[in-house]
């Protein structure tokens, strides 16, 4: 099931349960956590200040939504999925060509949305 040996990814996840799972899923999947944010501000630091292949935002941060994240990334055309439990309709139109996974998360669909930034 591996999608990309070796690739490293940022979570941006708020919740921490869900962020330690979602880690354990993409080393399963045989990929390298570059780092984790729960929030906006510190998921722009550590794009900032991080070198990694790809991310995976949450879209509601505590309240937040992370639009401004998603932004980062496409300026510097780091490819990044969503992650929602609320549906791909949340999404904002300009971000709507990026893979969506509905949680709770699913290994296989998962794997399949990373497997579509490379």
């Amino acid at each position: 099931m591996s999608s990309a040996p070796g690739k490293r990814l940022l979570i941006v996840e708020d919740e921490f349960l869900i962020a330690i799972m979602l880690e354990d899923m993409l080393t399963e999947l045989d990929f390298d956590v570059a780092g984790t944010a729960s929030n906006p501000a510190r998921a722009l630091e550590l794009i900032a200040s991080t070198e990694f292949d790809a991310a995976i935002l949450d879209v509601n941060l505590d309240g937040c939504d992370s639009f401004a994240v998603a932004a980062a990334l496409s300026e510097r055309r780091i490819p990044f999925i969503f992650t929602t439990g609320y549906g791909a309709s949340r999404v904002l139109p300009e971000f709507a060509h990026h893979p969506v996974v509905q949680k709770p998360y699913r290994l296989e669909e998962l794997s399949d949305a990373l497997r579509q930034l490379w």
